[in-house]
């Protein structure tokens, strides 16, 4: 039971303060993880899309979703929706923003167009390795400013 009248504004403003573990200037907003929110007397039901389904930080994520709605006296639900798959296009302008100033490109489509320079700006990039530093990134390379950088991947 939740011990304040629920509102889906103050779930919505919980989940703005839930961080991605890997990419923590970006929050489960801005990376379009959030499928849906409900909200009735018993609580919130949050639903979130995986950006990568076999991501091992899935468990952590609904963690801190429950944590950060308790911290508001919210009961929350969280369950992941496989009905739909994730893409980069769900990222809010305001995360791009962030995570370019980060170093990490945002893919613009799943077709395989170059991916812009993060630094730059330059689409005269090349992938370097699909391996990143998380199953959910790759490495690339700039020709143009020389830099290597992340990028999510599509």
């Amino acid at each position: 039971m939740s011990t304040r009248p629920l509102s889906e504004e103050a779930v919505w403003q919980a989940l703005a303060r839930v961080p991605d573990p890997e990419l923590p200037v970006v929050s489960v907003i801005d990376l379009g993880m959030v499928k849906s929110v409900a909200v009735d007397e018993r609580g919130a039901r949050v639903e979130l899309i995986p950006t990568f389904l076999g991501c091992p930080a899935l468990g952590w994520i609904a963690e801190k979703v429950r944590a950060a709605l308790a911290e508001e006296g919210l009961h929350a639900e969280v369950d992941f929706a496989l009905d739909v798959v994730w893409e980069p296009s769900r990222i809010t302008p305001e995360g791009i923003a962030k995570l370019r100033q980060m170093g990490v490109a945002v893919p613009a489509r799943r077709d395989r167009a170059p991916v812009a320079c993060p630094y730059c700006g330059a689409h005269d990039t090349e992938i370097e390795s699909l391996f990143g530093p998380t199953p959910c990134r790759a490495v690339y390379y700039c020709r143009a400013c020389r830099q290597p950088f992340e990028a999510m991947k599509p």
